[in-house]
């Protein structure tokens, strides 16, 4: 399967500016993107479609927003994952919710859903560059390993060894507790 790039910076840049076109054709090239995210992110397909759907309008309405037109992919993750942690998070609090009721997430809930995000952004963010960068485009931008090992000028088994050594650190941040002492977050 041939790689579909994430829309060029011209194009960004113009949705930014508010050129109507750019920004549908934005939606359009970055749908399979998100699409990816949220199949690797939900816990079923019902909640994938959904968030990947909500992260296309948000992307849609708030394009003017982001900062940097390099940003768009960690942008678009963060909104996917976010939301596939809000719908987890609603399945959990009462197998989610009743027909024609809205439940407002708690604050309890919207701390949780943070501290848990951002525990994921500072174990990616506390990898080594190599092997940040590899995971990074991997898993989270989609690139094939050919095309990661080609980007970075790795050989593929180089590639495919800091690959595994970024998500083994990554799971093993992620397992211990932010309670226990071993964890390397902020206690104050």
């Amino acid at each position: 399967m041939a790689d579909v790039e994430w829309p060029g910076e011209r194009l960004i840049a113009a949705a930014r500016e508010g050129d109507a076109e750019a920004t549908a054709a934005l939606v359009s090239g970055s749908h399979p993107h998100v699409q990816r995210f949220a199949y690797s992110l939900c816990a079923s397909p019902q909640d994938a479609e959904d968030a990947a759907q909500e992260a296309l309008i948000i992307l849609y309405r708030k394009i003017g927003m982001l900062r940097a037109s390099g940003a768009l992919a960690s942008w678009m993750f963060r909104i996917v994952r976010n939301e596939c942690l809000r719908r987890s998070r609603a399945v959990l609090r009462g197998h989610g919710p009743l027909p024609d009721t809205a439940v407002a997430p708690s604050f309890e809930d919207d701390v949780l859903r943070r501290l848990e995000a951002d525990r994921v952004a500072e174990a990616i963010a506390a990898l080594p560059a190599d092997q940040r960068r590899v995971l990074i485009m991997r898993d989270i931008q989609g690139y094939s390993g050919r095309t990661t090992a080609d980007t970075l000028g790795l050989s593929t088994a180089a590639m495919k060894s800091r690959l595994h050594r970024a998500r083994a650190t990554v799971r093993e941040t992620l397992r211990r507790s932010p309670l226990d002492p071993a964890w390397g977050g902020d206690h104050d």
